[in-house]
């Protein structure tokens, strides 16, 4: 039982670990900040903050919330619950003809929604 428990016990990030994931983490937000401001990647700008946001949330999840050392169901079921909310919204920007119909529809959503 003893042998079970030493060799199910993972290595724990040190605080330089912390402060480089840290870093990271701020260098992402500073190029999502970035990009919004370029208009040349307007026609991709929605895409590109999105794969930034999920590079974001598995960063946090896997060091800040400790996943990375836990069982891998927990893995699975935050990815799970990643994946669903990428497809709602999706869906949801589909369903407004924000993929689709370019800057004209996206005011026309957001003027519905208000």
């Amino acid at each position: 039982m003893a042998a079970d428990h030493q060799t199910q016990h993972h290595h724990h990030p040190t605080w330089q670990e912390y402060v480089k994931i840290g870093v990271i983490l701020f260098i992402i937000t500073a190029v999502e900040v970035a990009i919004v401001y370029v208009d040349a990647l307007e026609p991709v700008l929605l895409p590109l903050l999105l794969t930034l946001g999920a590079l974001k949330f598995v960063l946090v999840i896997a060091f800040y919330m400790h996943l990375k050392q836990d069982h891998k169901f927990f893995s699975w079921l935050f990815m799970g619950g990643l994946a669903i909310a990428i497809g709602i919204l999706l869906a949801l920007m589909a369903m407004f003809g924000v993929l689709t119909g370019g800057p004209e529809a996206s005011a026309s959503s957001l003027q519905m929604l208000t």
